[in-house]
């Protein structure tokens, strides 16, 4: 909507990862350099944490493609709680495919088995990426683990990643992850952006669409969206995008601090469920009762976090409760792409008035 506008070639803060935009910023060029050693041992378990939005997948995905093609076959699933049994056959079907039936566990075994012994022959070998790893129970951590016991004399038949977040850390260290830590031979915890690399950040994803400082950016505005977004990547994809949303729509070629602010506060009221910062205040102390359909959820201070006014003691009361939450959460959504369309239709329409002449009383003898 605004590239145009501001001359430049594509999305510049898509929240989709995509390699293409890796930010080397200091923490994500050392765990580059620390991913990179793993993968060319070929074995084991490589770790890699970071807050929601840190940039695991990016990061992962920017070191497949530096790696050379057709030797290496990856697949990603995204673990859920499940159990040991499920995890082999979310495994089999990441690298089978999906198929109508599946054997049992020997015969998942066996099959994955002879599939990487396949590849080997082939001169490939077998990564297996799994997200949300904090998700893992230790029976689905185990199975992985037996995963890694396929091997020849020479080397190892799968190698996995492991992303997740901070909470994985934790997890890791109980006694009984102790056989599956002494598999792991990297692993790296991406922490947010500086100050400055926050700038830098922001300036690196603009560069690559054809960013001629237009919009300029003023130096309080930079540090408006990095203490706004924390230095997290992914929302300062999100802040970006709807400030120079907002810049386009006003129709502005400077940004200030001023503007990142209002931008940040109208997320923080949209993701609070329509509460101002006052209101969220109050409901923290106990002094505001939050109706059950209006989450808490904050993008731009402190830890994120979700919770509910008001918890239904029933099945029937969670549903209901979780029903008006997207019921409300949707007319939120409908109304602020109105506002932004009829904003948009007014910046399209604008056009000089037309001014009828004055109509001149006839003078006095003039003939009709």
């Amino acid at each position: 909507m605004y590239e145009t506008f501001y001359g430049l070639t594509g999305k510049p803060f898509q929240l989709n990862p995509d390699p293409a935009f890796f930010f080397r910023s200091r923490g994500h060029g050392r765990a580059m350099a620390y991913l990179d050693y793993g993968v060319h041992q070929a074995e084991g378990f490589i770790v890699v944490t970071g807050d929601v939005g840190a940039g695991k997948t990016t990061l992962v995905r920017n070191l497949l493609r530096s790696l050379a093609p057709g030797n290496l076959v990856a697949k990603q699933i995204v673990s859920t709680q499940l159990d040991a049994d499920d995890m082999l056959r979310m495994v089999a079907g990441a690298f089978f495919g999906v198929q109508p039936e599946l054997p049992d566990k020997a015969g998942l075994l066996l099959g994955l088995e002879r599939y990487f012994r396949r590849l080997q022959l082939e001169g490939k070998r077998a990564l297996l990426i799994v997200d949300e790893a904090q998700n893992l129970t230790p029976r689905a951590v185990e199975e992985l683990r037996m995963l890694s016991n396929f091997q020849t004399n020479e080397r190892s038949l799968l190698q996995s990643f492991l992303l997740g977040q901070p909470e994985f850390r934790q997890i890791m260290q109980q006694p009984d992850m102790r056989q599956l830590r002494q598999r792991v031979i990297a692993s790296y915890h991406l922490g947010p952006l500086g100050a400055e690399e926050t700038q830098a950040y922001v300036e690196h994803r603009l560069g690559l669409v054809g960013w001629q400082n237009n919009p300029s950016f003023e130096p309080g505005a930079f540090a408006a969206i990095h203490e706004a977004a924390e230095g997290i990547p992914r929302q300062i994809n999100v802040l970006c995008d709807r400030v120079l949303l907002a810049a386009f729509l006003g129709e502005k070629h400077n940004l200030t601090e001023s503007d990142v602010s209002g931008v940040a506060q109208e997320l923080r009221t949209e993701l609070r469920g329509g509460l101002t910062d006052e209101e969220a205040d109050a409901a923290a102390a106990g002094s505001m009762t939050i109706p059950a359909y209006a989450p808490s959820l904050s993008l731009v201070s402190g830890k994120s976090s979700f919770s509910h006014g008001a918890v239904a003691s029933t099945a029937d009361g969670v549903l209901l409760n979780g029903l008006a939450e997207q019921v409300h959460l949707l007319q939120q959504s409908v109304a602020s792409v109105a506002r932004t369309l009829d904003q948009l239709r007014a910046t399209q329409t604008k056009a000089p008035a037309v001014v009828e002449p004055e109509e001149r009383p006839a003078q006095a003898g003039s003939m009709e």
